[in-house]
């Protein structure tokens, strides 16, 4: 009887540790991350008697969680996928918005300012006309500056965001940290504590949220975690931490440093995964590739336009005044070449634009690699593809001294260049030390420095420099078309340019040519300027000429009909050309003009126009915003499907649980029974002896 009551009290312990269980799943149904858990039961040993063996009862033999570690990875992973997902989907729909916007993009204000050009060129003596492009241009440096706000506003967001997660991520480390050291010591009885590794599991999981994560386990029933590249957060007890701080190459653009101890490891390029990852890969492959190209855009339009106006006349017959901002002002040149913060030195170079036409979207890294030498010797990589770029240093003439450092991509030889120089002056170089690395951005500022200057309609070029006209006493049929002052800088230099003209070109039907006067040189060419043969005037077809003037620039024209001998045509200086209009249909032309992204080995087949180089940008970012739109999608269908393959095998179920009451009270009341009979039973044998 005694076994047989020892046997009913041992059911009904297990019994009601089950009801416990079972109570305890249905309490935390709705607990993020709790691990549904069973009681394991066995029977005890059992009592030899003389017939056999007779068992003595239940024992508990363990609380065990219903939990697979491969089913917790696999939601963790894709935890931190579709964080990192999310997170760029978030950035590159507010980039989209703004760029393709007919509100907030470039490309209306870059047709309404091409389009009051060509309504300029049609009337050049309108001065209303002239000074609707002024507004228009001014309208044209505002959106750029907008933009350029806009995106800058984004990237201060960013660096916000980049703060507060790493918060999260040092929080998160600090409470695994001390479960880790929970868990440790409540294992030392060999005992599993399981709430106290739901708690870590959930705490690993919502980490994996913020960053990727890699986690170890250890034998001490701790877990270490890892990021990036196998920096330890946590490792037993003690957590490190993650610190968003302004970067050393740029302030306006936080890093990511490890912090452990005293020693601090920059991480940014190594963190992947999680909302971290998410805005560190936006910024990285979109945000500053999208600030470069909007620069470039607004640093081209401004390169071609004043160079254009440049080479023209104005109401007053001056050379045209530039109407966009000098981007190579030496407070701007500064702000492109970033001494970085770990530099021994503090040198501050200047970045110098010299060709918008080649100009990449990328920013550089230039390394002073040795001091020695005369000149100095430095490395150059291209940060965007990790191109190594041939420079060459050329001395600046005095008094500034130094030397100018150009840029070539050594793959695109003959002619790589990446269209700006980096100066250092004899000061500034002797402020350099070995190692000092520096960070060009050619273009980034690009779009914030734009701005309209010209203020006075009456100077906008539209007239042409030199005009041609045929001799009135001519006998012939030749005809000679309005020339085309080619082989000059910009401004040209209308002084000079009046000395060397007019030039007459007089017709010798015995030779078959043109003579010109001393200093002049005149020469038939084929399309693409190589000179013609035979070069002699072709009668009754077009025939192209250049004429180099003794100032040591060229004219272009053409030549057709059938001259007469002694027929006369001259090419004269455009004092006069205030109804001339072809240097500003010149500048309307620049709206399909490639002169975007241009190689120099193949001009005039290669680059994008204005319009074209903003809508590659656009339909570039476009096509990602599409793709994160689908990456989205899909990762949220995988982490769906993650967390169902986990809730099936660990997630509390009402239902089953129910059932799990129903049958575990009345084992219960069962085993009570099994000790009600005991006592009878020992009832029963007490009386028979009284």
């Amino acid at each position: 009887m005694a076994d047989l009551l020892n046997i009913g009290l041992s059911g009904l312990r297990v019994s009601q540790t089950q009801l416990t269980v079972t109570g305890h799943n249905i309490s935390n149904v709705n607990t993020p991350g709790f691990t549904r858990q069973s009681a394991t039961q066995s029977t005890t040993l059992p009592q030899f008697s003389g017939s056999g063996y007779i068992g003595s009862g239940v024992t508990l033999t363990d609380i065990r969680r219903s939990y697979s570690e491969f089913l917790t990875a696999q939601l963790r992973n894709t935890t931190s996928l579709s964080s990192d997902v999310d997170a760029y989907k978030s950035q590159i729909d507010q980039l989209d918005s703004l760029l393709a916007g007919s509100t907030t993009g470039i490309t209306p204000s870059l047709k309404s300012f091409f389009a009051a050009i060509q309504t300029a060129s049609e009337d050049p003596a309108n001065i209303p006309a002239r000074q609707l492009v002024l507004s228009e241009a001014e309208g044209l440096a505002r959106r750029f500056n907008t933009v350029y706000d806009r995106l800058s506003a984004q990237n201060e967001s960013l660096n916000k965001q980049l703060a507060s997660v790493s918060d999260q991520v040092n929080r998160l480390a600090g409470s695994i940290a001390s479960l880790n050291d929970a868990i440790a010591v409540a294992s030392a009885n060999g005992q599993q504590p399981n709430d106290l590794l739901d708690s870590r599991e959930e705490a690993i999981r919502q980490l994996s949220t913020y960053v990727g994560v890699s986690v170890v386990p250890q034998s001490d029933g701790t877990q270490s975690i890892f990021v990036g590249t196998g920096q330890p957060l946590v490792v037993g007890s003690t957590a490190n931490r993650l610190d968003a701080v302004p970067g050393n190459g740029d302030p306006t653009r936080f890093e990511l440093q490890f912090v452990s101890g005293d020693s601090r490891q920059g991480i940014t390029s190594l963190i992947s995964g999680g909302e971290l990852g998410g805005l560190v890969r936006y910024r990285t492959e979109t945000l500053d590739t999208a600030m470069n190209s909007v620069g470039r855009l607004a640093m081209a339009i401004t390169d071609q336009v004043n160079s254009q106006l440049g080479m023209g006349l104005d109401l007053k017959g001056n050379a045209g005044a530039a109407l966009l901002a000098d981007y190579n002002d030496p407070a701007l040149a500064a702000l492109r070449a970033r001494n970085l913060g770990t530099n021994t030195g503090n040198a501050q170079p200047l970045l110098n634009i010299t060709d918008t036409r080649t100009l990449t979207t990328s920013d550089y890294r230039l390394e002073l690699t040795d001091s020695t030498t005369t000149p100095p010797t430095f490395s150059a990589r291209r940060m965007s593809d990790g191109a190594v770029m041939t420079v060459t240093a050329t001395a600046n003439p005095a008094p500034t001294g130094g030397y100018s450092l150009s840029f070539s991509d050594p793959s695109g030889a003959p002619n790589g260049s990446q269209g700006f120089q980096v100066s250092f002056s004899a000061t500034e170089l002797g402020k350099a030390v070995q190692g000092d690395v520096f960070l060009l951005q050619p273009t980034r500022r690009g779009a914030a420095d734009i701005g309209a200057v010209l203020d006075q309609a009456d100077q906008l070029a539209f007239a042409a420099p030199v005009r041609s006209e045929s001799n009135s006493q001519n006998r012939g049929t030749g005809v000679i078309g309005q020339p085309d002052l080619q082989g000059t800088s910009s401004p040209i230099n209308p002084a000079t340019l009046a000395v060397a003209l007019p030039v007459a070109l007089t017709y010798d039907a015995a030779s078959g040519n043109f003579s010109v006067p001393a200093g002049a040189t005149l020469t038939r060419i084929n399309s693409d300027g190589t000179p013609a043969t035979p070069p002699t005037f072709q009668s009754g077809q077009q025939n192209t000429y250049e004429l180099a003037l003794s100032d040591g620039s060229t004219v272009r024209f053409t030549m057709s009909g059938r001259p007469e001998d002694g027929d006369t045509f001259n090419v004269a200086f455009n004092d006069k050309g205030v109804s001339d209009n072809r240097n500003g249909l010149k500048l309307a032309d620049l709206q399909s003009k490639a002169t975007v992204g241009v190689d120099l080995n193949a001009p005039g087949t290669t680059g994008v126009s204005f319009s074209d180089g903003y809508g590659d940008l656009v339909e570039r970012v476009g096509t990602l915003t599409a793709q994160a739109r689908v990456d989205s999608e899909a990762s949220t269908a995988i982490l769906k499907q993650a967390t169902d393959n986990r809730d099936s095998l660990s997630a509390v179920s009402l239902d089953e649980e129910a059932a799990n009451l129903i049958k575990f009270e009345q084992y219960y009341n069962a085993s009570s029974q099994v000790i009600q009979v005991a006592r009878s039973l020992f009832d029963t044998l007490m009386n028979a002896f009284r």
